[in-house]
């Protein structure tokens, strides 16, 4: 890897052991923000410690974490280069101590992620990527093993869902996509986990058919690009970042690029 992406690794996992501290405690409290998504001090202490390293790494790109004060949000709209961060993403699965939370750090240039790194604190598992360099995946100190996205089998398909969110739109998907292939299987993962299923080649397509943000999804669709699959809204056009409204529309996340993802998509609407 790239000396950057190197040390933006060790910059997760520094994060991750952060939250493993509080997440060994029985007794750690969970507070419920204005948008009823709920905060740890996990969370705090993630954000606290990637600010500041990154500031500390790339002292001329700005950061955006999920936990950043309201001026750093009304400051970005001129930003061409900036990390994106999501200190926690899963915290819901943080609460339920499920394991499937993970670290998401990536840097952005023009709206695009180019570097993407996705931690696995539990577990110790890194996925990450840099744009035309490839993506990997490391298990604690064993040696990082590229990653890439698998032919899709239509005898047997794999779809990745939201174990925390779903609905009909998913449910016609799925059923759309069931006609295409012999048989299709479904997978249940927590935070941006769904995304690197696809990226290491263990499941086929990920539809994101509901509410998330940008910090949620940048570093892992960075790592998907790289491992040759693809990351679009339900229409196939980009999905872009650091838009006005930091939510995403409706995407999917693809493995086989040969493969049509926006047909099975065809007729659902989206519903922001």
């Amino acid at each position: 890897m790239t000396e950057l992406l190197g040390k933006v690794v060790e910059v997760a996992v520094a994060a991750g052991r952060e939250i493993l501290e509080i997440y060994d405690h029985s007794d750690f409290s969970v507070e419920v923000k204005g948008d009823g998504s709920p905060l740890t001090q996990a969370d705090r202490r993630a954000h606290k410690l990637i600010v500041a390293r990154l500031a500390k790494l790339t002292p001329d790109i700005p950061v955006l974490s999920e936990e950043s004060p309201q001026g750093v949000f009304e400051a970005r709209r001129s930003w061409n280069t900036m990390w994106l961060v999501d200190p926690l993403d899963g915290t819901k699965e943080f609460v339920k101590r499920n394991g499937e939370f993970t670290v998401n750090i990536a840097l952005l240039k023009d709206g695009k992620p180019v570097l993407g790194v996705v931690h696995t604190p539990v577990k110790n598992i890194n996925h990450f990527a840099e744009t035309g360099n490839g993506a990997y995946r490391s298990e604690a100190a064993h040696v990082s093993k590229r990653i890439a996205v698998r032919k899709l089998d239509p005898e047997h398909a794999v779809m990745v869902a939201s174990r925390s969110h779903a609905g009909p739109a998913v449910e016609a998907y799925r059923d759309n996509l069931a006609q295409q292939v012999q048989k299709l299987d479904l997978a249940s993962m927590g935070s941006s986990l769904k995304l690197c299923l696809v990226a290491e080649g263990q499941a086929d397509i990920y539809p994101r058919l509901g509410p998330t943000s940008e910090w949620d999804t940048a570093a892992a669709h960075c790592v998907v690009e790289a491992a040759g699959g693809s990351v679009t809204r339900i229409d196939g056009t980009a999905l872009s970042y650091n838009k006005e409204n930091i939510l995403n529309p409706w995407f999917l996340v693809g493995g086989d690029p040969d493969f049509d993802w926006t047909i099975p998509a065809r007729g659902i609407i989206e519903n922001n």
